[in-house]
Protein backbone atom coordinates (compact mmCIF):
# COMPACT_ATOMS: atom_id res chain seq x y z
CA UNK A 1 0.00 0.00 0.00
CA UNK A 2 0.81 3.41 -0.54
CA UNK A 3 2.00 5.20 2.46
CA UNK A 4 -1.25 6.57 3.93
CA UNK A 5 0.10 10.77 5.21
CA UNK A 6 -2.85 12.51 4.89
CA UNK A 7 -2.76 16.09 3.60
CA UNK A 8 -5.73 18.73 2.76
CA UNK A 9 -6.49 20.07 -0.85
CA UNK A 10 -3.58 22.36 -0.29
CA UNK A 11 -1.17 19.61 0.76
CA UNK A 12 0.84 16.97 -0.94
CA UNK A 13 -1.65 13.77 -1.28
CA UNK A 14 0.66 11.57 0.03
CA UNK A 15 -0.86 7.83 -0.16
CA UNK A 16 -2.41 9.59 -3.58
CA UNK A 17 -0.48 10.35 -6.76
CA UNK A 18 2.35 12.18 -8.06
CA UNK A 19 2.13 14.00 -11.73
CA UNK A 20 3.17 16.79 -13.74
CA UNK A 21 2.19 18.22 -16.90
CA UNK A 22 3.74 21.05 -18.62
CA UNK A 23 2.36 23.96 -21.33
CA UNK A 24 3.38 27.15 -23.33
CA UNK A 25 7.12 28.59 -22.35
CA UNK A 26 7.38 32.08 -21.71
CA UNK A 27 9.83 33.91 -23.76
CA UNK A 28 13.91 32.79 -23.08
CA UNK A 29 15.77 35.64 -21.66
CA UNK A 30 17.31 37.73 -25.03
CA UNK A 31 20.76 36.89 -24.67
CA UNK A 32 20.50 32.73 -23.58
CA UNK A 33 24.01 31.36 -22.78
CA UNK A 34 25.39 28.37 -24.68
CA UNK A 35 26.83 26.24 -22.21
CA UNK A 36 29.21 22.67 -23.51
CA UNK A 37 28.56 20.22 -21.21
CA UNK A 38 30.76 16.75 -21.76
CA UNK A 39 29.18 13.64 -20.28
CA UNK A 40 30.54 10.04 -20.42
CA UNK A 41 29.03 6.86 -19.49
CA UNK A 42 32.04 4.63 -18.34
CA UNK A 43 32.42 1.58 -15.87
CA UNK A 44 33.59 3.15 -12.13
CA UNK A 45 33.40 2.36 -8.50
CA UNK A 46 31.66 4.05 -5.97
CA UNK A 47 31.83 3.80 -2.06
CA UNK A 48 28.30 2.70 -0.74
CA UNK A 49 27.93 3.85 2.98
CA UNK A 50 31.62 4.14 3.46
CA UNK A 51 31.93 0.30 2.06
CA UNK A 52 34.35 -0.75 -0.11
CA UNK A 53 34.32 0.40 -3.41
CA UNK A 54 31.22 -0.96 -5.47
CA UNK A 55 31.10 -1.54 -8.75
CA UNK A 56 28.69 0.39 -10.94
CA UNK A 57 27.72 1.86 -14.49
CA UNK A 58 28.74 5.86 -13.92
CA UNK A 59 27.20 8.97 -15.95
CA UNK A 60 30.05 10.80 -15.47
CA UNK A 61 29.74 14.77 -15.98
CA UNK A 62 32.33 18.14 -15.58
CA UNK A 63 32.97 17.85 -12.13
CA UNK A 64 33.46 14.78 -9.11
CA UNK A 65 30.29 16.21 -7.88
CA UNK A 66 26.97 14.85 -9.03
CA UNK A 67 24.89 17.68 -9.28
CA UNK A 68 24.81 19.41 -12.30
CA UNK A 69 23.67 23.40 -11.56
CA UNK A 70 22.71 26.16 -14.66
CA UNK A 71 20.55 29.36 -15.23
CA UNK A 72 16.95 29.33 -17.04
CA UNK A 73 17.69 30.11 -20.32
CA UNK A 74 20.55 28.55 -21.04
CA UNK A 75 21.23 26.05 -23.67
CA UNK A 76 23.35 23.33 -23.36
CA UNK A 77 25.55 21.88 -26.29
CA UNK A 78 25.66 18.11 -24.59
CA UNK A 79 28.15 15.75 -26.10
CA UNK A 80 27.39 12.32 -24.86
CA UNK A 81 30.65 9.42 -25.38
CA UNK A 82 29.88 6.14 -24.03
CA UNK A 83 32.29 3.99 -23.04
CA UNK A 84 30.26 1.24 -21.48
CA UNK A 85 30.16 -2.22 -22.98
CA UNK A 86 26.42 -1.80 -23.31
CA UNK A 87 24.16 0.83 -25.40
CA UNK A 88 23.48 3.64 -23.34
CA UNK A 89 20.58 6.10 -23.66
CA UNK A 90 20.17 9.50 -21.52
CA UNK A 91 16.87 10.21 -19.92
CA UNK A 92 16.37 13.97 -18.77
CA UNK A 93 13.84 13.54 -16.37
CA UNK A 94 11.35 16.74 -15.98
CA UNK A 95 13.20 18.97 -18.55
CA UNK A 96 9.94 19.44 -21.06
CA UNK A 97 10.02 20.48 -24.83
CA UNK A 98 13.23 18.56 -26.03
CA UNK A 99 12.69 16.45 -28.41
CA UNK A 100 15.83 16.51 -30.15
CA UNK A 101 16.80 15.36 -26.25
CA UNK A 102 13.99 12.82 -25.72
CA UNK A 103 15.27 8.98 -25.15
CA UNK A 104 14.29 6.66 -27.81
CA UNK A 105 12.43 8.77 -30.21
CA UNK A 106 15.11 12.04 -30.58
CA UNK A 107 18.07 9.95 -29.37
CA UNK A 108 18.34 6.18 -30.28
CA UNK A 109 20.96 3.98 -27.61
CA UNK A 110 24.14 4.63 -27.98
CA UNK A 111 26.34 1.46 -29.15
CA UNK A 112 29.83 1.16 -27.12
CA UNK A 113 32.39 3.45 -28.20
CA UNK A 114 29.42 5.66 -29.88
CA UNK A 115 29.41 9.55 -29.97
CA UNK A 116 25.79 11.85 -29.74
CA UNK A 117 25.84 15.56 -29.48
CA UNK A 118 22.56 17.37 -29.48
CA UNK A 119 21.18 21.24 -28.15
CA UNK A 120 19.07 21.19 -24.68
CA UNK A 121 17.61 24.56 -24.11
CA UNK A 122 16.77 24.77 -20.14
CA UNK A 123 13.51 26.73 -20.48
CA UNK A 124 12.22 25.98 -17.13
CA UNK A 125 13.84 26.62 -13.81
CA UNK A 126 13.15 23.72 -11.53
CA UNK A 127 15.07 20.80 -10.22
CA UNK A 128 15.49 17.96 -12.50
CA UNK A 129 16.96 14.65 -12.68
CA UNK A 130 19.99 12.92 -15.17
CA UNK A 131 20.26 9.08 -15.66
CA UNK A 132 20.74 6.16 -18.02
CA UNK A 133 18.12 3.84 -16.67
CA UNK A 134 15.78 3.11 -18.97
CA UNK A 135 18.04 0.02 -20.78
CA UNK A 136 19.45 -0.73 -17.07
CA UNK A 137 16.93 -3.65 -16.16
CA UNK A 138 19.17 -6.75 -15.85
CA UNK A 139 22.18 -4.98 -16.54
CA UNK A 140 25.63 -6.52 -15.26
CA UNK A 141 25.79 -3.02 -13.13
CA UNK A 142 23.82 -0.69 -11.47
CA UNK A 143 23.79 2.93 -12.89
CA UNK A 144 23.48 5.83 -10.91
CA UNK A 145 21.47 9.23 -11.73
CA UNK A 146 22.82 13.36 -11.54
CA UNK A 147 20.85 15.85 -10.09
CA UNK A 148 20.01 18.85 -12.64
CA UNK A 149 19.48 22.40 -10.89
CA UNK A 150 18.50 24.76 -13.40
CA UNK A 151 18.21 28.32 -10.72
CA UNK A 152 15.32 31.09 -11.60
CA UNK A 153 16.74 34.35 -13.70
CA UNK A 154 16.39 36.16 -10.08
CA UNK A 155 17.12 33.63 -6.84
CA UNK A 156 13.87 33.75 -4.15
CA UNK A 157 15.68 34.40 -1.18
CA UNK A 158 17.08 31.76 0.54
CA UNK A 159 20.55 31.81 2.97
CA UNK A 160 21.73 28.20 1.83
CA UNK A 161 20.12 26.03 -1.23
CA UNK A 162 21.22 22.21 -0.73
CA UNK A 163 20.50 18.86 -2.48
CA UNK A 164 19.38 15.81 -0.48
CA UNK A 165 19.70 13.18 -3.32
CA UNK A 166 18.17 9.78 -1.92
CA UNK A 167 19.06 6.18 -3.42
CA UNK A 168 18.31 2.44 -3.15
CA UNK A 169 20.33 0.01 -3.29
CA UNK A 170 20.78 -3.97 -3.35
CA UNK A 171 24.15 -5.22 -2.46
CA UNK A 172 25.44 -8.52 -2.23
CA UNK A 173 27.97 -10.59 0.12
CA UNK A 174 30.70 -9.48 -1.88
CA UNK A 175 29.66 -5.90 -1.84
CA UNK A 176 28.53 -5.62 -5.36
CA UNK A 177 25.05 -4.05 -6.17
CA UNK A 178 21.98 -5.31 -8.09
CA UNK A 179 20.43 -3.67 -11.32
CA UNK A 180 16.40 -3.33 -11.32
CA UNK A 181 14.67 -6.19 -12.90
CA UNK A 182 15.88 -9.09 -11.17
CA UNK A 183 15.58 -11.00 -7.93
CA UNK A 184 17.24 -9.30 -5.35
CA UNK A 185 17.34 -12.59 -2.95
CA UNK A 186 20.30 -12.88 -0.99
CA UNK A 187 20.74 -9.33 -1.37
CA UNK A 188 21.07 -6.46 1.42
CA UNK A 189 18.61 -3.54 1.17
CA UNK A 190 19.51 -0.22 1.98
CA UNK A 191 19.31 3.23 1.43
CA UNK A 192 22.05 6.48 1.01
CA UNK A 193 21.63 10.11 0.81
CA UNK A 194 24.30 11.94 -1.28
CA UNK A 195 26.42 8.44 -1.24
CA UNK A 196 26.43 8.38 2.86
CA UNK A 197 23.99 6.70 5.41
CA UNK A 198 23.06 10.47 7.09
CA UNK A 199 23.31 14.07 6.21
CA UNK A 200 24.10 16.79 8.28
CA UNK A 201 22.84 20.22 7.64
CA UNK A 202 24.05 22.94 9.72
CA UNK A 203 22.20 25.67 9.95
CA UNK A 204 22.10 29.27 12.14
CA UNK A 205 19.03 30.54 14.25
CA UNK A 206 16.50 32.67 12.00
CA UNK A 207 18.33 31.01 8.73
CA UNK A 208 16.26 29.70 5.65
CA UNK A 209 16.94 26.42 4.25
CA UNK A 210 15.60 25.32 0.65
CA UNK A 211 16.05 21.57 0.72
CA UNK A 212 15.92 20.24 -2.54
CA UNK A 213 14.64 16.42 -2.13
CA UNK A 214 15.31 13.99 -5.16
CA UNK A 215 13.81 10.53 -5.42
CA UNK A 216 16.94 9.19 -7.00
CA UNK A 217 15.51 4.97 -5.92
CA UNK A 218 15.19 3.09 -8.51
CA UNK A 219 12.06 1.65 -7.70
CA UNK A 220 11.32 2.71 -3.75
CA UNK A 221 8.24 4.98 -2.67
CA UNK A 222 9.58 6.51 0.28
CA UNK A 223 8.04 8.90 2.43
CA UNK A 224 9.88 11.96 4.71
CA UNK A 225 9.20 13.29 8.19
CA UNK A 226 11.00 16.45 8.88
CA UNK A 227 10.59 17.02 12.60
CA UNK A 228 10.10 20.47 14.54
CA UNK A 229 9.97 22.71 11.89
CA UNK A 230 7.47 24.43 9.72
CA UNK A 231 8.60 22.63 6.35
CA UNK A 232 6.56 24.46 3.27
CA UNK A 233 6.40 23.38 -0.25
CA UNK A 234 7.23 25.39 -2.81
CA UNK A 235 8.02 23.03 -6.03
CA UNK A 236 7.13 19.74 -7.24
CA UNK A 237 8.40 18.06 -9.86
CA UNK A 238 10.68 21.03 -11.17
CA UNK A 239 7.63 23.15 -10.78
CA UNK A 240 6.69 26.04 -9.09
CA UNK A 241 3.61 25.90 -6.74
CA UNK A 242 2.07 28.43 -4.21
CA UNK A 243 3.86 27.84 -0.77
CA UNK A 244 1.80 25.52 1.11
CA UNK A 245 2.48 23.65 3.77
CA UNK A 246 3.20 19.55 4.69
CA UNK A 247 1.34 18.42 6.81
CA UNK A 248 3.01 17.33 9.86
CA UNK A 249 6.37 17.83 8.12
CA UNK A 250 5.87 15.04 5.82
CA UNK A 251 6.53 14.17 2.08
CA UNK A 252 5.78 11.14 0.09
CA UNK A 253 7.79 11.11 -3.33
CA UNK A 254 7.76 8.32 -5.98
CA UNK A 255 10.74 7.06 -7.98
CA UNK A 256 11.95 10.42 -10.12
CA UNK A 257 10.25 12.61 -7.64
CA UNK A 258 11.54 16.15 -6.59
CA UNK A 259 10.24 18.39 -4.16
CA UNK A 260 11.44 21.75 -3.27
CA UNK A 261 10.36 22.75 0.48
CA UNK A 262 11.63 26.18 2.48
CA UNK A 263 12.50 25.84 5.76
CA UNK A 264 13.21 28.22 8.73
CA UNK A 265 15.66 27.36 11.75
CA UNK A 266 13.41 28.27 14.09
CA UNK A 267 14.94 26.05 16.88
CA UNK A 268 17.34 26.96 19.47
CA UNK A 269 21.06 27.12 19.02
CA UNK A 270 21.91 23.78 19.63
CA UNK A 271 18.94 21.59 18.79
CA UNK A 272 19.06 18.79 16.57
CA UNK A 273 15.94 18.20 14.25
CA UNK A 274 15.91 14.51 12.41
CA UNK A 275 14.77 13.66 8.57
CA UNK A 276 13.15 10.41 8.76
CA UNK A 277 12.51 7.95 6.14
CA UNK A 278 10.05 5.52 5.81
CA UNK A 279 10.36 3.15 2.75
CA UNK A 280 8.77 -0.47 3.62
CA UNK A 281 11.69 -1.03 6.16
CA UNK A 282 12.54 0.07 9.60
CA UNK A 283 12.28 3.84 9.87
CA UNK A 284 15.44 5.62 9.36
CA UNK A 285 16.98 9.26 9.84
CA UNK A 286 18.88 9.86 6.68
CA UNK A 287 19.68 13.57 7.82
CA UNK A 288 19.56 16.07 10.70
CA UNK A 289 19.14 19.84 10.72
CA UNK A 290 21.60 20.83 13.67
CA UNK A 291 20.93 24.18 14.26
CA UNK A 292 23.96 26.41 16.31
CA UNK A 293 25.38 29.41 16.94
CA UNK A 294 24.35 33.28 16.94
CA UNK A 295 21.41 34.25 14.85
CA UNK A 296 21.57 35.06 11.08
CA UNK A 297 18.98 37.53 11.89
CA UNK A 298 16.47 38.75 14.55
CA UNK A 299 13.85 37.35 13.40
CA UNK A 300 12.75 34.33 11.22
CA UNK A 301 12.22 35.99 7.42
CA UNK A 302 8.52 36.46 6.36
CA UNK A 303 6.87 33.46 4.80
CA UNK A 304 8.28 32.05 1.91
CA UNK A 305 6.96 33.72 -1.24
CA UNK A 306 5.75 31.55 -4.65
CA UNK A 307 8.52 30.94 -7.31
CA UNK A 308 8.57 32.74 -10.59
CA UNK A 309 6.46 31.24 -12.79
CA UNK A 310 7.61 28.79 -15.67
CA UNK A 311 4.91 29.86 -17.92
CA UNK A 312 2.47 26.88 -17.31
CA UNK A 313 -1.08 27.50 -18.21
CA UNK A 314 -3.41 29.19 -15.66
CA UNK A 315 -5.93 27.30 -16.96
CA UNK A 316 -7.16 24.11 -18.68
CA UNK A 317 -10.47 23.99 -21.60
CA UNK A 318 -11.97 20.67 -21.72
CA UNK A 319 -14.68 21.23 -23.92
CA UNK A 320 -12.46 20.16 -26.91
CA UNK A 321 -10.35 17.97 -24.95
CA UNK A 322 -8.84 14.67 -26.62
CA UNK A 323 -9.96 12.03 -24.28
CA UNK A 324 -7.89 8.84 -23.84
CA UNK A 325 -7.72 5.86 -21.88
CA UNK A 326 -4.28 4.19 -20.23
CA UNK A 327 -4.38 0.59 -18.65
CA UNK A 328 -1.04 -1.02 -16.89
CA UNK A 329 -1.16 -4.23 -15.38
CA UNK A 330 2.91 -4.73 -15.07
CA UNK A 331 2.80 -6.92 -17.75
CA UNK A 332 4.81 -6.20 -21.56
CA UNK A 333 1.82 -6.39 -23.16
CA UNK A 334 -1.48 -4.19 -24.69
CA UNK A 335 1.00 -2.10 -26.04
CA UNK A 336 3.55 -1.73 -23.31
CA UNK A 337 7.19 -2.77 -23.81
CA UNK A 338 11.17 -2.97 -22.56
CA UNK A 339 12.78 0.04 -23.32
CA UNK A 340 14.96 -2.03 -24.95
CA UNK A 341 12.21 -3.79 -27.06
CA UNK A 342 10.79 0.17 -27.82
CA UNK A 343 10.11 1.36 -31.99
CA UNK A 344 7.64 3.66 -32.45
CA UNK A 345 6.29 1.54 -34.93
CA UNK A 346 4.11 -0.04 -32.24
CA UNK A 347 1.25 2.15 -31.77
CA UNK A 348 0.88 5.05 -30.03
CA UNK A 349 -1.99 5.68 -27.45
CA UNK A 350 -2.93 8.68 -28.76
CA UNK A 351 -2.08 11.04 -31.36
CA UNK A 352 -3.23 14.70 -31.04
CA UNK A 353 -2.82 18.11 -32.81
CA UNK A 354 -0.51 20.75 -30.91
CA UNK A 355 -2.03 22.96 -29.08
CA UNK A 356 -5.02 21.09 -28.10
CA UNK A 357 -5.57 19.36 -24.39
CA UNK A 358 -5.38 16.30 -23.05
CA UNK A 359 -7.46 14.22 -20.40
CA UNK A 360 -6.20 11.04 -19.87
CA UNK A 361 -7.14 8.03 -17.48
CA UNK A 362 -4.87 5.82 -16.34
CA UNK A 363 -5.66 2.68 -14.65
CA UNK A 364 -3.97 0.51 -12.43
CA UNK A 365 -4.58 -3.09 -13.16
CA UNK A 366 -2.11 -4.49 -11.38
CA UNK A 367 -1.43 -6.38 -7.81
CA UNK A 368 0.50 -3.97 -6.24
CA UNK A 369 1.06 0.49 -6.76
CA UNK A 370 2.36 1.81 -9.90
CA UNK A 371 4.43 4.83 -11.06
CA UNK A 372 3.84 6.26 -14.16
CA UNK A 373 6.06 9.28 -15.57
CA UNK A 374 5.28 11.51 -18.62
CA UNK A 375 7.93 12.52 -20.57
CA UNK A 376 7.30 16.14 -22.73
CA UNK A 377 4.78 18.03 -20.66
CA UNK A 378 3.86 18.21 -17.14
CA UNK A 379 0.36 17.41 -16.44
CA UNK A 380 -2.21 18.59 -13.39
CA UNK A 381 -3.64 15.60 -11.18
CA UNK A 382 -7.78 16.09 -11.83
CA UNK A 383 -10.13 16.08 -8.75
CA UNK A 384 -12.51 12.89 -8.83
CA UNK A 385 -15.78 14.27 -8.66
CA UNK A 386 -15.32 17.53 -10.98
CA UNK A 387 -13.35 18.79 -13.41
CA UNK A 388 -11.09 20.89 -10.91
CA UNK A 389 -7.18 19.69 -10.25
CA UNK A 390 -5.24 19.90 -7.36
CA UNK A 391 -3.05 23.23 -6.88
CA UNK A 392 0.42 21.46 -8.22
CA UNK A 393 2.14 19.88 -11.38
CA UNK A 394 4.01 17.13 -11.16
CA UNK A 395 5.60 14.82 -14.08
CA UNK A 396 5.28 11.38 -12.15
CA UNK A 397 2.43 9.95 -10.71
CA UNK A 398 1.46 7.45 -7.83
CA UNK A 399 -1.26 4.85 -8.12
CA UNK A 400 -2.27 2.35 -5.74
CA UNK A 401 -4.10 -1.15 -5.86
CA UNK A 402 -6.72 -0.46 -8.40
CA UNK A 403 -6.59 3.04 -8.41
CA UNK A 404 -7.74 5.13 -11.30
CA UNK A 405 -6.62 8.62 -11.70
CA UNK A 406 -6.80 11.10 -13.96
CA UNK A 407 -4.61 14.29 -15.92
CA UNK A 408 -4.87 16.56 -17.81
CA UNK A 409 -2.19 18.58 -20.15
CA UNK A 410 -1.73 20.93 -23.14
CA UNK A 411 -0.01 18.80 -25.70
CA UNK A 412 2.18 21.90 -26.45
CA UNK A 413 5.95 20.31 -27.52
CA UNK A 414 5.66 18.76 -31.28
CA UNK A 415 7.39 15.17 -30.99
CA UNK A 416 7.19 11.54 -30.18
CA UNK A 417 6.89 11.28 -26.34
CA UNK A 418 7.60 8.45 -23.80
CA UNK A 419 5.51 7.56 -20.65
CA UNK A 420 6.86 5.14 -18.14
CA UNK A 421 5.39 2.52 -16.15
CA UNK A 422 6.91 0.52 -13.27
CA UNK A 423 5.91 -1.19 -10.07
CA UNK A 424 7.61 -0.43 -7.33
CA UNK A 425 9.29 -4.13 -6.66
CA UNK A 426 12.72 -4.72 -7.67
CA UNK A 427 12.73 -6.83 -9.38
CA UNK A 428 9.43 -5.41 -11.48
CA UNK A 429 10.39 -4.56 -15.43
CA UNK A 430 10.21 -0.94 -16.56
CA UNK A 431 7.73 -0.39 -19.49
CA UNK A 432 7.43 2.38 -21.96
CA UNK A 433 4.53 3.51 -24.51
CA UNK A 434 4.41 6.44 -26.83
CA UNK A 435 2.22 9.31 -27.93
CA UNK A 436 2.65 11.76 -30.81
CA UNK A 437 2.34 15.78 -30.39
CA UNK A 438 1.36 16.54 -34.40
CA UNK A 439 1.85 20.15 -35.85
Amino acid sequence: MIPAFLTDRRSLLAGASLVAVTAAFPSRRAMAASVPLSLRAAPGTISVRGKAATPVWQLIGPSASRILRYRRGDELQVAFTNDLPVPAVLNWTGIDGAAAAEPLTGQPPLSPGGRATFSLPLRQAGTFMLDMRLLGDGAERLSTPLVVVVDEEQKPHADKDEVLLIEDWRLRADNTALAPGVDPKDATALFTVNGNATQDIALRPNERLRLRIVNGCQRAVFGLKIENHDVRVIAVDGQPAEPFPARDGQLVIAPGGRIDVVIDATMPSGSTASVTLFGGGPPAVIAKLLTSGAAIRPSPLPLAQALPSNGLPTELRFQNALRAELAFDGAAQAGWTTPAAFSTSSAPIFKVKRGRVVMLNIINRAASPIVMRLHGHHARLLDRLDDGWKPYWNDTILLDTGQTQRIAFLAEHVGQWLIEGMQPGWSSPKLVRWFAVES
